[in-house]
């Protein structure tokens, strides 16, 4: 249930300077793991957040120190790399131009495959680059999360949500399009060392109330994720924080 986690809020005055303290997370995770990192990321407006801060911020590790980067996509719609819907696509164009990250530690879907097998090769490629992990343990994991509660393509009241053996779903009936979609499970979120969840914009208000101060007995997808071991971060600007009377953390602008 929600709070049952230890979490930190941190709430900034705009989304550059939640996307100036986003990246130095990640490089101070990068830093901490002493070598290889591992780390899963979403899509929507996280791509252009990430595209304008993480260069620099890796950079302040070591230009050496993507090249020690597995990275991988918390979940992936089923479309070509060229589609502008393409996850991984738009990371392509706008960040991994940037950032030396080799090409064989970027885990990414077959967009040719039926979605089911998409969803099977993903997770083998997962395996792989996890050194045989039959549940992969990333570093850190950010997520974004939906005006319904959705994070990755895990959505209210879907069947995924009770998934326990599989680490990657295949879902053909998203309720946002596309409807063809491959996501991380449940379990894998919860094995994260640590998570961070990003939501700008008073368009997420009333759902970041529900799940930061609600008790549902039906918890909504993002109240779901609760790192057994992990952190678990929420990065908010003041418009997605407005409705909220639990206690955060207040940054100032930089």
């Amino acid at each position: 249930m929600p709070g049952f986690v230890p979490r930190h809020i941190s709430v900034f005055p705009s989304p550059q300077e939640l996307g100036s303290s986003l990246a130095q997370l990640v490089a101070q995770r990068a830093a901490e793991s002493g070598g290889r990192f591992s780390l899963g990321l979403s899509g929507g407006s996280l791509v252009r957040i990430l595209s304008q801060e993480l260069p620099a911020a890796a950079a302040l590790s070591g230009p050496a120190a993507p090249a020690r980067w597995v990275l991988a996509f918390c979940d992936e719609r089923l479309v070509p790399v060229e589609d502008p819907e393409s996850t991984y696509g738009a990371y392509k164009t706008h960040l991994l131009s940037k950032i030396s990250i080799p090409e064989k530690q970027v885990v990414i879907i077959n967009p040719s495959l039926p979605v089911e097998e998409a969803a099977s090769d993903y997770a083998e490629k997962l395996k792989e680059a996890f050194q045989g992990e039959n549940m992969p343990v990333f570093d850190l994991l950010i997520l974004g999360i939906g005006p319904d509660g959705h994070t990755c393509s895990l959505f209210p009241d879907h069947p995924l949500l009770q998934e326990k053996e599989k680490i990657v779903a295949s879902i053909s009936d998203s309720p946002k399009p596309p409807p063809e979609r491959i996501t991380l499970t449940l379990p894998v979120l919860n094995a994260a060392r640590a998570v961070v969840f990003v939501a700008t914009g008073e368009g997420k208000a009333a759902i970041l109330k529900r799940i930061l101060e609600g008790d549902e007995e039906n918890p909504l997808p993002a109240a779901l994720v609760q790192p057994h071991t992990g952190k678990l971060h929420w990065f908010l600007d003041e418009s997605a924080a407005k409705e909220l009377t639990v206690p955060f953390e207040k940054h100032s602008i930089l």
